[in-house]
């Protein structure tokens, strides 16, 4: 990769993990206005709708006659894999919204980026093994994940449990879309589980909340970022950035997104971590640096 493009697809792959980081800070806000299922459908929604143009556009090239959603339904592979990756993105979404009611969005960050931990061990279920590096870094995460989550009266935070939860539903999804995303179109496949995550949380919306247009409108802010920047935006910068880059080092870069969470979290909200949880979140960082080391020695191979 010519050097030129490999600093272009760095910095296009720091604006997501911002992106993302300062989604937090729109999901905590978000919730002193609307239900979660209320803010999880409308900003899966509009995420869905941002990716049509990008899809009109991929049928436009690829000269088919369906074209637009239209164009979703007729490949039952890529129908599957959308439903499967959009209930592991619901269920990942659901415990984050409500588990971001009871902590701050500096942990939150952290312990959704635990996902990177998750996904390697998961992966020595379908015979893909970790290397001693790994090892060390769920040590080390398991070690950041106390001081951030038990408090000195050793006592588990319930916001923190939810948060922790939403990371392996993430990691589910992450290695769904892994899965999938072999045979089938990553932007048709995303839009189907942004579409199915939503449908989810409208039914559920309906059954357990009270939708008020007034509250819907004065979240708008937090939901069109969600819904335009975090979604829309963000995965196709992330999807642009990543290619030619070596997947250790996006990875990497990617990760960073806990850190914007935190620094969110300290200059909008104005929420400070204590000593005890600052030492949680640089434990979780350095272990989330060293469970993508192995792949880095892979790829070298």
């Amino acid at each position: 990769m010519q050097t030129k493009h490999k600093i272009r697809n760095i910095i296009l792959l720091f604006l997501t993990a911002m992106i993302w980081g300062l989604a937090f800070v729109a999901q905590s806000v978000s919730m002193d206005y609307i239900g979660a299922m209320t803010f999880i459908f409308l900003r899966s929604l509009i995420g869905g709708m941002v990716l049509v143009p990008f899809i009109l556009l991929l049928d436009w090239k690829e000269h088919k006659s369906d074209t637009g959603l239209l164009s979703l339904w007729k490949d039952p592979l890529l129908l599957r894999g959308g439903i499967v990756c959009g209930i592991f993105l619901f269920l990942g979404n659901a415990f984050q919204q409500n588990g971001i009611k009871y902590t701050t969005v500096g942990k939150a960050g952290f312990i959704t980026t635990f996902y990177i931990i998750i996904i390697p061990i998961i992966g020595i279920f379908f015979k893909k093994f970790c290397g001693p590096l790994t090892w060390i870094a769920v040590v080390i995460a398991l070690a950041g994940l106390y001081f951030l989550c038990i408090n000195e009266a050793l006592q588990f935070q319930f916001g923190d449990l939810l948060i922790l939860i939403c990371a392996f539903m993430f990691s589910g999804q992450v290695l769904a879309i892994d899965h999938y995303n072999q045979w089938v179109n990553s932007v048709k496949l995303s839009c189907i589980q942004f579409l199915v995550c939503g449908v989810i949380a409208f039914v559920l919306m309906l059954a357990t909340e009270k939708p008020d247009f007034t509250m819907i409108r004065a979240a708008a802010i937090p939901i069109l970022y969600t819904g335009i920047m975090s979604t829309g935006v963000a995965y196709t910068l992330q999807t642009v950035g990543q290619k030619g880059m070596n997947p250790t080092v996006a990875a990497l870069i990617l990760s960073m997104e806990s850190v914007f969470s935190a620094l969110a979290g300290f200059f909008i909200l104005h929420q400070v971590l204590s000593v005890r949880e600052l030492l949680g979140c640089g434990l979780m960082f350095i272990a989330i640096i060293l469970a993508q080391l192995p792949d880095r020695k892979k790829a070298a191979a």
